[in-house]
């Protein structure tokens, strides 16, 4: 959201709603490059190749403008599949009190301070709880492992503030988070309900995501100040095994028109995907087109496969690519899985309180 995320450079992958021409030479010539290049940046993968998504097939919308707990952005979403739930993460209002607190903050604290809003609603966008988090960081990206007690949110915490060019400040997480969905309930960093993860020591910026028919953990971070992606067996991650099945680095920008504002991420089998974008009217994006790319990363070999511009949602107001996951829409078809990207929107040109659009790929190649 806004310029918060300009710290990286990523290749963005596009999910196009309309057809778009292939990758330009000049493009396919850096792809290649980029393949050459990965190797050395990479731990080989041990990954069980799979198919993936086909980002030039058509986009579907799953949910158009529905609302979320508060006015502000999308920051990013998760499903928990086999109860029909979406959970969605947005920084808290400024003005807003919450329980145990004993003074408002302005927007700009709470996005220093990493507060969070998350909300839980069904699929057809209804709200049905919402918690707070605080001190957690900015929501770049959550996932939700499900289980037979309740769902259980996975998102960073432990936040940590940085200043940025024009003097403001954000907040991000340095660790990772585990918790159960309680609605009403407001967590901070050192809630006794929260499991907190580390890595190792130095690494910073961690955010993360579920891939739900995989049951793994993908994980981004920062290491020695440069953005990597490790995949995790979830299970052995939580009983402590930090060894990941495959460690790629953050692939060189490849495409034409690319944007630096990265937005979010998701794993399913044996690929990674990017999402990367500006709302209309900032950094180069302008309506219909955008600048908002998907990238295809293979996790054995750290090299970007594919690279697509996405109109998905094109006539949105103001229109703000934000975040990604896999959903399974029928849990009794786990291979029938879904690439969801979200989107913020104006409610109008008047109100510009914010709301929230997820639109999905489902053809397999």
């Amino acid at each position: 959201m806004l310029d918060r995320r300009r710290i990286l450079r990523m290749a963005g992958a596009a999910i196009g709603a309309a057809a778009v021409p292939a990758v330009a030479v000049g493009a396919s010539e850096a792809i290649a490059r980029s393949r050459d290049t990965a190797q050395d940046n990479v731990s080989p993968g041990s990954v069980t190749a799979g198919k993936r998504f086909d980002l030039t097939a058509g986009s579907k919308e799953l949910l158009r403008e529905f609302q979320l707990s508060g006015t502000r952005v999308l920051q990013s979403f998760a499903f928990d599949n086999t109860r029909g739930h979406l959970f969605t993460v947005q920084l808290v209002d400024g003005g807003l009190q919450l329980p145990g607190e004993t003074q408002t903050y302005s927007g700009a604290d709470r996005e220093a301070n990493g507060d969070l809003c998350l909300t839980r609603l069904d699929t057809s966008g209804r709200i049905l709880g919402t918690m707070y988090l605080r001190g957690f960081g900015h929501g770049v990206q959550i996932g939700v492992e499900t289980t037979s007690s309740g769902s259980y949110l996975w998102t960073e915490t432990h936040n940590v503030r940085t200043l940025n060019s024009d003097g403001t400040y954000t907040g991000w997480g340095d660790r990772l988070a585990r918790f159960e969905f309680a609605n009403g309930t407001v967590l901070t960093a050192d809630s006794p309900s929260l499991t907190q993860y580390t890595l190792e020591s130095g690494v910073d910026r961690t955010t993360c995501g579920i891939d739900p028919v995989n049951n793994r953990l993908a994980v981004r971070c920062r290491v020695s100040g440069t953005f990597r992606y490790r995949l995790y067996d979830l299970a052995a991650f939580k009983s402590g095994n930090r060894t990941p099945l495959a460690d790629v680095a953050q692939p060189a920008d490849l495409q034409p028109g690319y944007t630096d504002v990265f937005q979010g991420f998701a794993s399913y089998g044996s690929y990674l995907y990017l999402l990367a974008g500006s709302a209309y009217g900032s950094n180069g994006s302008t309506s219909p087109d955008g600048n908002t790319f998907i990238t295809t990363v293979d996790w054995n070999t750290g090299a970007a496969v594919e690279q697509k511009l996405t109109k998905a949602g094109y006539t949105l107001l103001y229109r703000e690519p934000e975040g990604m996951a896999i959903q399974i829409p029928d849990p009794s078809n786990p291979q029938a899985v879904r690439l969801c990207s979200g989107f913020a929107s104006y409610t109008s040109s008047t109100d510009t309180s914010k709301l929230a659009s997820i639109y999905y790929k489902d053809v397999l190649v």
